[in-house]
């Protein structure tokens, strides 16, 4: 199966200060969260990013959100994944 985004909704993780999203792995959710740091290109180093500003440049960067996420989930395949600023080099 290929993973699907069908599922637009997403939620801030205060605790991991990254944004939680899900996939579909045919009747399987994985479940994925982008660090913060990952969507803070472009600004100072160690500049923390609000809630709002993380689902808006996550908003922002969906497809190419979701093109990493599927890149990790294809290496490991577990059901929780964590997208840090190197998977997006």
């Amino acid at each position: 199966m290929t993973l699907a985004f069908v599922n637009p909704s997403r939620s801030f993780d205060e605790a991991r200060n990254a944004v939680q999203f899900f996939g579909h792995d045919g009747m399987f959710e994985i479940r994925f969260f982008v660090e913060a740091a990952a969507l803070a290109e472009g600004r100072p180093q160690g500049a923390r990013m609000s809630e709002v500003e993380c689902l808006s440049v996550f908003d922002a960067m969906r497809a190419s959100v979701h093109d990493v996420a599927r890149k990790v989930y294809s290496k490991h395949r577990c059901n929780s994944n964590t997208l840090k600023a190197t998977d997006f080099m």
